[in-house]
């Protein structure tokens, strides 16, 4: 029977115990409302350990003043169920006190890569991600933990912390996971009124785009950025945020896509703000 603690010493007492019992702890970190693209996570995780431990906490330190920390979509009861459903053998559900206890003062940076893409839009975002993750892990232990690649930018910015740190943590990507229409999974596409959802489908539709574009030779970074922009832009409820061709791994802006690229998108429809991206590839 799956397990729900709420303390960092309950938690660590047992896991401590599973040790004993298992080769390998896997942890899925999550801010809960769980669709689909988390699920294939855990039962990846599954496939890969002994003993699966999903995280599941709402980190205020990754929202902004004007972000939805309090509206954003809580379920545990439905959480939970769906969790046990794919072999989950423990939540980590705790409270914001229990992860930042009254002083709590340090923090973690990673420097270059949380500062473009959503880290210029978003001061501060990729601190409180970094930080709490490496929590997580100080708490769990785990030998491997999972990251979708529908956030790339923060995919990437926990493997160098990972690296930097020398963490003895292997991070697992796993790839996107869309609606049959495309649409990438996202707790946040519960915001969408039909209308908004329709629209939304304006982000995975440039996807493609672009990836013709690569195809009929244009090869130049600034000319798909302009091309996806004003594909986007044809959709009357999208507002761009960010759209920018970046190198997968140094995530800097590519001049020239020589072999392969990341398009990466921020877009607000209606009043949410929705990510996705994809892996171009120059053909031959």
């Amino acid at each position: 029977m799956m397990g729900i603690l709420h303390t960092v010493h309950e938690t660590r007492e047992f896991i401590g115990l599973a040790r004993g019992e298992v080769r390998s702890v896997g942890l899925v970190p999550t801010m809960g409302c769980f669709h689909e693209g988390h699920l294939s996570l855990m039962r990846r995780a599954r496939e890969e350990n002994g003993f699966v431990v999903v995280s599941l906490f709402v980190n205020p330190t990754q929202f902004g003043p004007s972000e939805d920390f309090r509206e954003y979509p809580r379920d545990l009861d439905c959480d939970a169920r769906l969790a046990e459903e794919v072999g989950v053998d423990l939540i980590f559900n705790p409270s914001v006190e229990e992860m930042y206890p009254e002083g709590y003062q340090t923090c973690v940076e990673v420097g270059k890569l949380s500062e473009g893409l959503c880290g210029a839009s978003r001061p501060g975002h990729f601190r409180g991600v970094a930080t709490v993750v490496l929590k997580l892990f100080n708490i769990v232990q785990p030998d491997r933990a999972y990251f979708g690649r529908k956030d790339y930018q923060q995919l990437k910015v926990i493997e160098r912390m990972v690296r930097d740190l020398n963490l003895p943590v292997e991070i697992v990507g796993m790839p996107i996971v869309r609606e049959p229409d495309g649409l990438a999974m996202s707790s946040r596409n519960a915001y969408l009124s039909p209308e908004e959802r329709e629209a939304a489908l304006a982000l995975s539709k440039s996807l493609s785009y672009a990836q013709g574009l690569l195809g009929k030779g244009i090869v130049s970074g600034e000319e798909l950025r302009r091309r996806v922009e004003e594909f986007i832009q044809r959709e009357p409820l999208a507002r761009i945020d960010d759209v920018a061709v970046v190198d997968p791994e140094t995530l800097d802006r590519l001049a020239e896509v020589k072999d392969e690229a990341v398009l990466a998108l921020a877009v607000r429809i209606g009043g949410t703000r929705l990510i996705d991206n994809a892996l171009l590839a120059r053909p031959g």
